[in-house]
């Protein structure tokens, strides 16, 4: 399902991502940082992510208003309108929400599917971290970049 929603609000390149940028996307997500979507190749499509993600509010917001409703029509109906006020704002704050989540989530699915064309060998949740390492050392020595493919696989089979 997962899979199926990320198709739909993403466009992907066919362009394969690039050794470097594989490196420093695997480096910034395991630190928890945003990653250069344009790097890797994709970009949202928002009004489907609105499309997606008001959805599955409406499967939270229905229940919740039937429920809901009993109370608030015998309430005053100043306190209607403000918790109206209140939860159409919540409902729009945690869209963006939603759409870090799916940011991250592409990202996850497009670094593995990267890490499987440059790093065969090597299992991604194995060995991301060690990779983040041998990058991290190579910047310090400043490998140039023609050389750098070369001198993290040499790493990793050395170490």
């Amino acid at each position: 399902m997962l899979e199926k929603i990320l198709n739909y609000c993403f466009a992907k390149s066919k362009q394969p991502v690039l050794f470097k940028d594989l490196l420093v996307a695997n480096s910034r997500f395991n630190e928890g940082l945003q990653v250069d979507n344009i790097k890797l190749g994709y970009r949202i499509k928002i009004g489907r992510a609105y499309i997606v993600y008001l959805l599955y509010a409406t499967l939270v917001i229905l229940p919740m208003a039937l429920i809901a409703h009993a109370t608030f029509a015998n309430l005053d109906s100043h306190a209607s309108i403000l918790a109206s006020i209140v939860f159409t704002a919540t409902v729009f704050i945690l869209f963006n929400f939603f759409k870090v989540w799916l940011k991250d989530r592409m990202a996850s699915k497009v670094i593995e599917e990267a890490w499987l064309i440059h790093f065969p060998f090597f299992e991604y949740k194995e060995y991301k971290y060690k990779v983040e390492e041998v990058f991290q050392k190579a910047m310090k020595e400043e490998v140039v970049k023609k050389d750098l493919q070369r001198y993290v696989l040499d790493s990793l089979v050395e170490g």
